[in-house]
């Protein structure tokens, strides 16, 4: 029998509502400068990102107690965490995804939370503060936003809809991608935030998406929704995305015509 149960979904979905109304959206365009921290270049974590996780782990230990917690914070104090995630069953975090945004005082930003036992995404959230919007999903299992069954489908447009990430590719590879989109993708700008380019490629705004760094609280819940709901999200060979795996690249498209298209675009 699955683990993701009715009651299951529910008690996350109840969780996430609680720590975005209690302890992100609270802090949002209300924080000080000592409450904003860079970890890294161009890498920020803020006092609601802390409280966030902190939240989010006490709820999900309650939720399902044999699952561990990996959240993005805990794994950027001790990298060491990172590598539980590919054996055993764990709730990944992502307290705030889009901090830059959210530090920024705006849109997008969201909370997300997958479910993984060894390397398979079982179930993951998605929740929209500012909107209200939850996504979910869970494998073999469909997706759903906002309680309803979804299905992907793509922008309909005659030059596919592009959000490409080229925040941490080599310049070369850079210039390539963009060499290649150049007159058959209408490149748009990226919302640097996953909790919002995900349901994007779900909802037909945009077709096609390129990542570099595939961070499991930043793609986890988010490819889960996309393959389930009918879309194609994969590393750049073909092969499935699972949690553990440390290579980097992923291509993602609202359905998997889309991704064929984008795939002798881009890498051919």
């Amino acid at each position: 029998m699955s683990r993701i149960t009715t009651a299951l979904h529910e008690a996350v979905e109840a969780l996430i509502r609680d720590v975005a109304r209690e302890v992100v959206m609270p802090r949002f365009r209300n924080l000080a400068a000592h409450e904003v921290e860079e970890k890294s270049a161009d890498d920020l974590v803020t006092i609601a990102d802390k409280e966030s996780e902190a939240r989010l782990n006490e709820g999900l230990s309650h939720i399902l107690p044999e699952a561990g917690l990996i959240g993005e914070e805990a794994c950027a104090a001790d990298p060491s965490i990172l590598a539980r995630a590919a054996s055993g069953l764990h709730w990944i975090i992502d307290p705030i995804d889009g901090t830059g945004n959210f530090a920024a005082g705006r849109a997008p930003f969201g909370i997300m939370v997958a479910l993984v036992d060894n390397g398979d995404t079982l179930g993951g959230w998605i929740f929209d503060p500012l909107t209200g919007r939850m996504c979910r999903a869970a494998l073999g299992g469909g997706a759903a936003i906002d309680g309803g069954p979804v299905q992907a489908s793509g922008s309909g447009k005659a030059k596919p809809i592009a959000g490409i990430s080229t925040l941490f590719l080599k310049p070369t590879v850079r210039e390539r991608f963009e060499a290649n989109a150049a007159g058959k993708l209408e490149l748009v700008p990226i919302p640097r935030c996953a909790a919002e380019q995900y349901p994007r490629l779900v909802l037909g705004q945009n077709d096609i998406s390129l990542f570099e760094r595939t961070l499991p609280w930043d793609h986890a819940a988010g490819v889960l929704l996309l393959n389930e709901a009918g879309g194609r999200c994969c590393r750049m060979d073909g092969s499935a995305y699972r949690v553990g795996d440390e290579r980097t690249g992923m291509l993602a498209a609202s359905t998997p015509e889309l991704w064929d298209e984008a795939a002798r675009i881009l890498l051919d």
